[in-house]
């Protein structure tokens, strides 16, 4: 959306931009289905974030992925074009290297067959190397984008939040209580698939809306399955298409990074778009062609979904999903205690779906992250795998809810069939994979999932299971009576002492029956021994 308030975020990029101190220049691209947009600002040490400059431009992307599930050869040079001049302005800003700048794919480009010959194509024109993010990683961004200006009022910490964004290909929902994440799930019903599917039907204007309505309905069906409908008291929606309306409705963004919008105003607006040809609304609100063909039909979704939840107002955040991508730059990678509570809560929520034994788990998991931390120097793992560990510990026993046969490979299929916020397809499948390591057999090359790993996962999976088999072993008895470990390496061993513990009987028969996995790992035997005082 090139109106809006898009216009009252964005800075003209000026001459070359020299960064000093502790000041760090970066810049992020969104490679989105009807337009590629990027973001310069400069990074500070406190984890602030000072925005330089917008750009977008219009593409057809999404028209080409949704109709003919490839992008064509024309579409793949216009952006080209409108990367190169992209690159133009980031020389200008003196950004060249890897580190500073990130450029993201999402819905478009992951569903196009085509999409290794694009990525390739930009970055032999550009240098420019694509990411093509999934449903999930989008999740986590918009979180992390959206998260400060929800936990800045104390409206959206009492109450039930929806935060909703309609993109060209797919609807994002996050439910927050509290602001914490409850539920997230994205959805293939976006403004332009809905405006590919109706193009097919020549009829009235009022049957076009009544089938973009009934394809709403379907989604709004599903989301209401996740939560109370009476426990939703805010709706925060996002995206271009909304700021547009915003601006047209209610002018400059709040002090609070909001702006509050009546529904049967927005409405209002709506049907006047919806009475309107492409042409007409390039005429009178100056937005651009693919603009122009997908604002009616996502600002019904938010209108509809609005009315489902019986909320007479929406919050539209001056938000979008390069703040996310620079708040996450800002922060250097590293994933902040906050969001790593999420993510296991997500976790343990899957695990009570399935009547998991929480107490054991949830030891488990701790007993894990002393052992990740306490040998570090034996697994040499980036910190993010104490996350991914944490959450197999969690649910590494919920297939038991299918069936005790075999139910290590149980828990690996409800994992890898099952929602866990913030967590990237790559990371369901390492966590899946250790959860299903944690007993009996080591992993074979004939192992379905292991084998499409590549070396460096395939090795954080074995180091990953090998540390959660002592962990569970460590509370064979249920009981979780034991909360110190005490490590010492003697020779080929690593001895485990364990305070105030009188009989270690049951331990050492389940470290028995399960720790050659970790021998095998870490060229280690493991001895458990009564810490003597």
């Amino acid at each position: 959306m090139s109106t809006g308030l898009r216009g009252l975020e964005s800075t003209e990029a000026g001459g070359g931009h020299r960064s000093s101190g502790n000041v760090r220049p970066v810049a992020v691209i969104d490679i989105g289905a009807t337009s590629i947009r990027m973001a310069i600002a400069e990074l500070h040490d406190n984890g602030s974030v000072h925005l330089l400059s917008t750009l977008a431009q219009a593409v057809n992307l999404g028209r080409d992925a949704f109709s003919k599930g490839v992008i064509d050869k024309g579409t793949i040079e216009e952006c080209v074009r409108v990367l190169r001049s992209y690159k133009r302005v980031l020389a200008e800003y003196e950004l060249s290297r890897p580190d500073q700048i990130r450029v993201v794919a999402t819905s478009a480009v992951r569903e196009s067959m085509n999409k290794l010959a694009f990525q390739d194509r930009i970055y032999t024109a550009t240098g420019l190397q694509i990411e093509v993010i999934d449903e999930a990683e989008v999740s986590r961004i918009t979180y992390l984008g959206i998260q400060p200006l929800l936990k800045g009022d104390p409206r959206f910490s009492e109450w039930g939040t929806m935060v909703i964004e309609v993109g060209g290909g797919s609807t994002e929902v996050l439910i927050l209580q509290k602001c914490d994440v409850q539920f997230s799930q994205t959805y293939r019903l976006g403004s332009l698939r809905l405006r590919e599917t109706v193009e097919a039907y020549q009829t009235s204007r009022t049957t076009v809306r009544h089938i973009m309505e009934t394809q709403m309905r379907r989604v709004i069906e599903q989301v209401a399955q996740h939560i109370n409908r009476g426990e939703i008291k805010h709706l925060v929606a996002l995206g271009g298409d909304m700021r547009f309306a915003a601006h047209q409705l209610a002018g400059e963004v709040g002090t609070d990074g909001m702006v509050r919008l009546k529904v049967d105003q927005l409405e209002q607006l709506t049907n006047t778009i919806l009475d309107l040809n492409e042409d007409k609304i390039v005429h009178r609100y100056h937005i651009s062609f693919p603009d122009a063909g997908t604002l009616g039909p996502a600002l019904l979704a938010y209108v509809q979904m609005a009315k489902a939840f019986h909320l007479d107002e929406i919050h539209v955040a001056n938000i979008n999903l390069r703040d996310g991508m620079l708040t996450e730059m800002a922060a250097r990678g590293a994933l902040n205690e906050d969001f790593r509570n999420q993510v296991v809560r997500s976790a343990i929520e899957l695990g009570r779906k399935f009547d998991f034994a929480e107490a054991h788990a949830r030891h488990v998991a701790k007993l894990c992250k002393i052992l990740f931390q306490g040998l570090r120097e034996e697994h040499h793992l980036e910190p993010r795998f104490e996350l991914l560990l944490t959450v197999a510990a969690l649910l590494h026993e919920i297939g038991l809810y299918v069936g005790p046969s075999g139910y290590h490979k149980h828990s690996m299929y409800l994992i890898l069939n099952s929602e866990l916020f913030g967590l990237s397809r790559t990371d369901v499948m390492l966590i899946g994979l250790t959860a299903r390591y944690h007993r009996k057999t080591s992993p074979k090359p004939t192992h379905i999932g292991f084998t499409q790993l590549d070396r460096d996962q395939r090795i954080a999976v074995v180091k990953m299971a090998a540390l959660l088999r002592l962990a569970d072993a460590l509370d064979a008895s249920h009981s979780q009576r034991l909360h110190e470990l005490w490590f010492a390496r003697e020779g080929s061993r690593l001895v485990i002492s364990l305070p105030q513990v009188e009989d270690l009987a049951l331990e050492q028969l389940a470290l028995k029956q399960t720790g050659s996995l970790f021998e095998e790992t870490y060229g280690m035997s493991v001895l458990l021994r009564k810490l003597r005082h």
